[in-house]
């Protein structure tokens, strides 16, 4: 089970800043962003807007990959982690 997902957080020209809004939804947790307040859910393919701003508008999922950091650092050698 993959319980990683990367979203596009550009929408009409603006970054968003996502983060748990504190809801939840059948077992599944709701973010919302900061800039608009729009709650976001996530379905097949992205994050839609359920209330706010960009109400059924998308935020679609980017393609992604799990790795470990031992094999990452390999490709990419020059890599840092913030603390």
């Amino acid at each position: 089970m993959d319980l990683t997902v990367v979203y596009n957080r550009q929408i009409d020209d603006q970054t968003l800043t996502l983060v748990p809004s504190g809801w939840t939804y059948e077992n599944t947790f709701v973010l919302y962003d900061r800039e608009t307040g729009t709650l976001w859910y996530p379905l097949e393919g992205g994050l839609m807007g359920i209330q706010g701003m960009h109400f059924k508008r998308w935020l679609r999922e980017i393609p992604s990959d799990d790795t470990k950091w031992t094999d990452w650092v390999k490709g990419y050698p020059h890599s840092k982690i913030l603390r």
